[in-house]
């Protein structure tokens, strides 16, 4: 009885650090997992939201650019990643300026469009948020990523917008 109460305790304790060690290092999307960030669904596309048609991701959540990027390079490591997941590179749908991928300085890969790289926010909650519009953290701005992969600057202000690090950034 004792041998079955044991293995049930270290299968139950197998699974939750399986589950929580899952993003400690390495390359990919798994990077993009640390500090409850969840890499971006693949599939990119175009949706309305209050800033006008944005470049959105598999599950309809808001993508964005960061100014300190440029084409083809990004500049978010680890510690960004944790908060601006990036979109995983794979099928767009209506989405007309060019599509690829790069790498994040960590090695994870990550979507572009229009050579842009973009990445989710952490703190959107549901489709249509653009809750890191704006935003001042890790070495740029934030900004939603339109049509063509490049920044959304006009449209409605969000309250997040702060000149001072919100999330830990440099």
């Amino acid at each position: 009885m004792k041998i079955t109460g044991l293995l049930a305790v270290s299968a139950t304790a197998l699974l939750t650090l399986s589950a929580c060690g899952s993003g400690s290092s390495g390359s990919g999307s798994t990077a993009t997992q640390q500090g409850g960030g969840a890499a971006a669904t693949s599939g990119i596309s175009v949706a309305s939201t209050s800033l006008g048609k944005v470049l959105v991701d598999g599950q309809g959540m808001t993508l964005y650019v960061l100014s300190a990027d440029s084409v083809g390079t990004s500049t978010c490591s680890t510690q960004c990643l944790q908060f601006w997941p990036a979109a995983t590179p794979g099928g767009t749908q209506k989405v007309t300026a060019a599509t690829g991928h790069t790498t994040t300085p960590d090695g994870t890969a990550i979507a572009t469009v229009g050579g842009h790289p973009v990445y989710a926010f952490s703190l959107d909650h549901k489709p249509g948020d653009v809750n890191g519009q704006g935003i001042s953290e890790f070495g740029g701005t934030w900004y939603a990523a339109s049509p063509t992969g490049t920044p959304v600057t006009g449209g409605a202000s969000s309250p997040a917008k702060s000149s001072a690090p919100a999330y830990g950034g440099y």
